[in-house]
Parts: C-alpha cells; sequence; structure tokens
C-alpha cells in the first residue's frame, strides 16, 4: 500500500497528491515534515543536494531519498531557517551471486572504460537535474507487466567478484513486451550503454527520475514529453544481463531508492 496521500490546495481547489511510501532506510525514501510555510524547495537540501517538498494544507513534507551508501543513524536536512533532522534506521539486504558469460561486461577492456566514462557523466548530469516547473506525480503504475522482483539493494557477486549493490528493480519478462511510463516527464537520456544496454531516462520534475535499461527498442527522442502509460520502449536482454527483463531504476535528489516504494 502507498504509505502517504497528502491533499493539498492550489488556487483553493484541492486535490490529492499521492507520495512514495515513507521507509526512512538506506535505499528507501523519508517523509520529513517542515515547520516554515514560507521554506522553498529550492532552499531545502539533503547531502547539498535539492529536495523535493510537496505542500500539505498550510505545512510541508520534505521528500529526501536515502543512498544505499548512507550511514544509520541521525540525519538532517537543511533549510533556509537551519536543519531538521531525520533518523535513518538500518536495514540489511541479501546477497546475490549471479553468473556472466560475457566476461567482457564484468571487466571491461581498456578501451571500454572510456565509453563507460563518458555514459556515466551523461546519466549523472540527468540524475543531477532539478526541474521545479514540473508538477510532480508519484502515483506510478508499473512500466510493464511481469514479475517484479525484490531485487533491490542486493549485494552482487558476479562471477565471484563483488559489485556495488543492485540499484533497480528488475521485472522479468519476455522480449517484446511494452515498457510505458509510470507517469509524465521529459526524456532527460537516451543511448546504448556498455552496461545497461539501450537505456531511457525519464526527468520526472523536482530530482525524481526514472531508469529504464537492457532494452530491446526505444521509441522515444531525448528531450521529448511522454505522458503517463505511453509506451518508450520494449523489454529486451543487451548490456549486462543473464536473460531478457527490464531493470526500472527510480532516483530521488541522486540517490537510488526502491521503485517498489512509489507502486501502490
Amino acid at each position: 500500500m502507498r504509505g502517504v496521500i497528502l491533499l493539498i490546495s492550489i488556487l483553493a481547489a484541492p486535490f490529492t497528491i499521492a507520495l512514495p511510501a515513507h521507509d526512512p532506510v538506506p535505499g528507501g525514501v523519508a517523509l520529513v515534515p517542515l515547520q516554515q510555510e514560507a521554506s522553498q524547495s529550492k532552499q531545502v537540501s539533503y547531502r547539498g543536494r535539492p529536495v523535493w517538498v510537496a505542500k500539505h494544507e498550510n505545512a510541508l513534507v520534505a521528500v529526501v531519498g536515502i543512498p544505499l551508501s548512507a550511514k544509520p543513524g541521525a540525519h538532517s536536512i537543511k533549510t533556509r531557517d537551519g536543519e531538521v533532522t531525520f533518523e535513518v534506521l538500518d536495514k540489511a539486504y541479501q546477497v546475490q551471486r549471479l553468473t556472466i558469460t560475457n566476461k567482457r561486461k564484468v571487466n571491461p577492456l581498456q578501451q571500454d572504460l572510456e565509453r563507460i566514462k563518458g555514459e556515466r557523466a551523461e546519466m549523472d548530469n540527468a540524475f543531477n537535474t532539478f526541474n521545479s516547473g514540473v508538477d510532480t506525480d508519484t502515483s506510478f503504475e508499473p512500466p510493464t507487466q511481469g514479475v517484479m522482483s525484490s531485487s533491490f539493494g542486493l549485494r552482487r557477486i558476479l562471477n565471484d567478484q563483488p559489485r556495488s549493490p543492485h540499484s533497480g528493480m528488475d521485472i522479468a519478462a519476455a522480449e517484446g513486451d511494452p515498457v510505458k511510463a509510470p507517469s509524465a516527464g521529459v526524456i532527460a537520456a537516451i543511448g546504448d550503454y556498455f552496461f545497461n544496454g539501450n537505456t531511457i531516462l525519464i526527468d520526472h520534475g523536482h530530482g525524481l527520475i526514472t531508469m529504464y535499461c537492457h532494452l530491446s527498442a526505444m521509441d522515444v527522442a531525448l528531450g521529448e514529453w511522454v505522458d503517463k502509460g505511453q509506451v518508450i520502449g520494449k523489454v529486451g536482454q543487451t548490456g549486462r544481463v543473464t536473460g531478457p527483463h527490464l531493470h526500472w531504476g527510480v532516483s530521488l535528489n541522486n540517490a537510488r531508492v526502491n521503485p517498489a516504494l512509489f507502486l501502490e
């Protein structure tokens, strides 16, 4: 179930906005109440990055993405009036061992490293975007039909070599199945990347970016506006994979967070 439904009022016309579930753990989302009505989202930050602020009647709530690398304990967000503290709880993620037959995808060659460096810079540019001019809607629908795994945060070991935690959700689906935008936004990056294969990033506003990897086809263009439910590509097995599936990632204030928190 969704964690919070907030009632907000804009131009005296009330409507509801669905926020992700409150799960203040590494890789989770914290919904932090703010006391000052006058605070503005561009003046609220966490770890030096701007944070999305949602209005609730006469109060404000900071919607904070917590990186997987965060340590449990007291954390704080900065506002123009000072700091607001919240607690990050501990969470232990399981270990997953995978065998990749294409060893180059585990240990890239020297010529691959320059390509990877450029691709990371391109994606980081999208992840660092904070577009406050978009109405951010987090009432997400699953991007494709299939078995949604609980693979987010798994400590992965590829061919007996430890790697970074898995920063998305894997959805098992047939190659060629449609992939749809779970919410409206603009295409912030698109390309054929070394590890991720055919990849699309959507900017939903206020630092909320979603990622779709290993696609067999991409049906959108850079800078294009996409509506909720619009087909953006097809499930595939490009890049570093063990079979056809969709890797779906969610980034909030440049922290990769659990996509399951955005689904009903």
